[in-house]
């Protein structure tokens, strides 16, 4: 066996782990959901160094302030989302791309928007290699949206809002469904919106801290560095 194939084959024996042990007994029941994070190698969207810790209970630095998620994080916000197959979805906070990943198993299209340009590089890089063909990367700000593509089925923002920004809202579609953490810097509520009729209902999840969304109708600047 070669070393190559030795390393892929102790990586699916992490990421195996992970499924069984982050994701499936804290709640996470949804069967496309636990097949994409089987499939999906979390450990091609983490800087080198960091690739033996790939599969660990935590988030990891992915360079330039940002992270990648926590796994079970990563679940809970998919599941929460009921997603379809035939729907497009919208990401704001591409960070190294797993997300939309993930995303990219359980609906026909992700439109997903960075506002750091060497991330947004690294993602179409990382996701052309893996030949996923149904995800888009845009190097934009986020908090107002992709009006192109609008309206969305779906909407995630994996960054933290200090309140909910007014366009993702507008461009939801009706029955559509968005999540988001909001709040603080440093503590957030992670909360599931709803449009139906029209109107905008929303139900809170779990406290949970991300990074900042910056920009229009985010944070005017990174608040971390006013702390």
């Amino acid at each position: 066996m070669r070393n190559s194939d030795y390393t892929e084959e102790r990586f699916r024996e992490m990421r195996l782990g992970m499924v069984r042990d982050q994701i499936k007994r804290r709640g996470v029941v949804d069967e496309g959901v636990l097949e994409a994070f089987t499939v999906i190698p979390r450990h091609r969207f983490v800087p080198d160094q960091y690739r033996e810790q790939a599969y660990q209970d935590a988030p990891l630095p992915i360079g330039y302030g940002q992270t990648i998620s926590q796994p079970f994080i990563v679940a809970l916000m998919t599941e929460s989302l009921h997603l379809g197959e035939n729907e497009t979805v919208l990401e704001v906070g591409t960070g190294s791309g797993y997300q939309a990943a993930i995303l990219s198993r359980l609906c026909a299209r992700v439109i997903t928007i960075e506002r750091i340009s060497q991330l947004v590089e690294n993602a179409k890089t990382t996701l052309q290699e893996l030949e996923i063909k149904n995800v888009s990367v845009y190097h934009a700000d986020g908090s107002v949206g992709w009006l192109a593509e609008a309206p969305y089925a779906a909407i995630m923002i994996t960054a933290a809002a200090p309140q909910v920004p007014h366009a993702l809202k507008k461009q939801l579609s009706e029955g559509g469904r968005m999540i988001l953490p909001v709040g603080r810097v440093r503590y957030q509520e992670l909360q599931l919106w709803k449009k139906e009729q029209g109107s905008f209902t929303y139900e809170t999840i779990i406290p949970v801290v991300f990074v900042p969304l910056i920009g229009d109708q985010g944070w005017e600047e990174d608040p971390r560095g006013m702390l």
